[in-house]
């Protein structure tokens, strides 16, 4: 490839990846929708019986081949390409595409794709696109990055109950009795019916109850406390304010936050 082809193509990724433009939106948003699809596969292969996965080798390949593929398109877009492939973002998906072509070879390595549901979090550029094009998502923005966190933590850690617990635990056979427990234990409910076994078990069950309850505090919080929006008042920096507001609670000054009419 040519040097001209080169700096061409590269040019055309940066715009995808980090253009402001309505396609290089839609761009990221399919990526966002390719990681839920992910996601919901890996959850899928969590619960197939190994005597009926058959198909699961081909799509290991299939996703490690496209994991690959947007991963050096991404590093080759990048600006600084040294920090983007030492961030941690990069060192998932890199565990993520190993685990992936491994699985041919060695037992299948479910826990290390638990990892690829940390890119929910760290999806920048999606909050920054809905920011700017969705009046909605500014006045609920609180409500949905909580929903956002606590959903993610359900999923990791229910993989992480179904990976350490399902050889050796006979209450927990599939992905959705850890799903089961991991609801009733992060909601105080604990029926009972499935314990974890062992110490490491035990510590993992608490764990679940102190981070998780504290997660679904925060999320009701944003649900049932008055809509706030967010901007940063110039004199005290007070960044959350109420929706019609003119002055700054804190320090009087008067403010003039861009509103849609959107209530």
């Amino acid at each position: 490839m040519s040097g001209t082809a080169a700096s061409s193509l590269r040019g055309k990724l940066q715009d995808l990846y980090f253009g402001n433009e309505p396609g290089a939106r839609r761009f990221r948003y399919g990526l966002v929708a390719f990681d839920l699809v992910t996601i919901a596969l890996f959850i899928l292969a969590a619960t197939v019986p190994e005597d009926s996965g058959w198909w699961l080798l081909p799509l290991d390949f299939g996703l490690g081949t496209a994991l690959l593929v947007e991963l050096a398109a991404r590093l080759y877009a990048e600006p600084d390409r040294r920090r983007h492939l030492l961030s941690f973002s990069t060192a998932a998906d890199l565990l993520v595409i190993l685990s992936l072509f491994l699985a041919a070879f060695l037992e299948n390595l479910a826990f290390l794709r638990i990892v690829r549901a940390l890119r929910l979090l760290r999806s920048y550029h999606l909050l920054r696109d809905l920011r700017a094009s969705s009046p909605w998502f500014r006045l609920h923005e609180d409500i949905l990055q909580r929903s956002l966190n606590l959903v993610v933590f359900i999923f990791i850690v229910t993989s992480v109950v179904f990976v350490t617990q399902h050889s050796i635990n006979p209450a927990l056979p599939n992905y959705i009795d850890a799903l089961y427990f991991t609801i009733t234990t992060l909601t105080t409910t604990g029926f009972g019916d499935i314990t974890l076994i062992g110490p490491g078990g035990r510590l993992l069950s608490v764990l679940i109850m102190i981070v998780g309850v504290t997660l679904f505090l925060r999320l009701l919080q944003a649900i049932f406390r008055p809509s706030k929006v967010r901007h940063e008042c110039p004199d005290c920096g007070l960044r959350i304010h109420d929706v019609d507001a003119v002055h700054c609670k804190h320090c009087g000054r008067v403010l003039h936050i861009p509103t849609d009419g959107v209530v």
